[in-house]
């Protein structure tokens, strides 16, 4: 089989690191050609590491946010692409003000999706994965993101579109990534009262309820990949302004994690090719030769 070629395409930089990242790390390893394409800078994102909330981080979040994304896609072994948008920042209040003048939430959809479109008619991929119609969670940057990967998606294999962006290029399956799963939460959070211990996600716990889990209700698609959970942490640390290497989130024992849900989950949205649910394989079903 020749080449094999998986885009991701995120918000800002780091969600690459906190959103399926030890499936594009075991991709990657496996001679996958992967792409991350990050559609903003990010440079309104909190500094979320209090070691890194310094004066002269603050004046130079662009710059450090870049340098941070070179790491982590060094760590993964992925190619990256900037697309080059403004971050929108999250708005907070009620109600909340608005977003700031030129940011990607407010940039005509057809703007970033002409980007994309180039860029997957460049790369080519064979499988993209990106955000439900939710971001993820709902950040006006993440609620974009579903928007243009699925307006580039739809638009890339189509000649009538967009003809100065490349030669036209079908990619065959479109993939939500679904990583907050309260299932998997509560597993974790059971082993640490097994230890005596209080887990980190009590509070998340207390007021999600089961049958809200969308695990059981839309992910259609399991890939193991509990060998690069490391490395998937690790590329999350290179985001040094945004992760604090004592947050809850690194709490948890790798041991225990590859153990109770060795798996990272994706939603299938889009297919070009025939398909058999449920999956093991972001390219199951697909079969090339060029």
């Amino acid at each position: 089989m020749s080449e094999l070629r998986l885009m991701a395409v995120h918000a800002h930089p780091d969600d690459e690191s906190s959103k399926g990242a030890a499936t594009t790390a075991r991709y990657a390893d496996e001679g996958v050609r992967v792409m991350v394409v990050t559609l903003t800078g990010g440079e309104r994102g909190d500094i979320l590491n209090p070691a890194m909330d310094l004066p002269e981080v603050h004046g130079r979040m662009t710059e450090i946010r870049r340098d941070e994304m070179a790491k982590a896609a060094e760590i993964l072994g992925v190619e990256h692409h900037w697309l080059g948008f403004v971050d929108s920042g999250l708005p907070e209040g009620d109600p909340p003000p608005p977003l700031p003048d030129g940011c990607f939430a407010l940039v005509p959809l057809e703007e970033p999706t002409e980007s994309l479109v180039r860029v997957i008619r460049k790369f080519r991929p064979h499988v993209m994965t990106t955000y439900d119609e939710n971001g993820g969670y709902p950040h006006p940057d993440h609620i974009r993101c579903h928007e243009v990967s699925i307006a580039a998606y739809e638009a890339a294999g189509d000649h009538m579109l967009f003809p100065d962006a490349g030669e036209p290029w079908n990619v065959l399956k479109l993939y939500y990534n679904h990583g907050f799963l309260r299932k998997r939460m509560q597993l974790i959070q059971d082993e640490f009262a097994k230890h005596g211990e209080v887990g980190p996600f009590e509070k998340w716990l207390k007021h999600w309820e089961a049958d809200h889990d969308i695990f059981e209700k839309r992910v259609t698609t399991r890939v193991e990949c509990a060998k690069y959970f490391a490395q998937r942490d690790d590329a999350l640390r290179a985001h040094a302004t945004q992760i604090d290497p004592n947050g809850d989130f690194f709490r948890a024992p790798i041991e225990w994690q590859q153990r109770l849900w060795p798996t990272e989950e994706f939603e299938l949205a889009r297919s070009r090719v025939p398909v058999s649910l449920p999956e093991t394989d972001l390219f199951a079903g697909i079969e090339i030769d060029e």
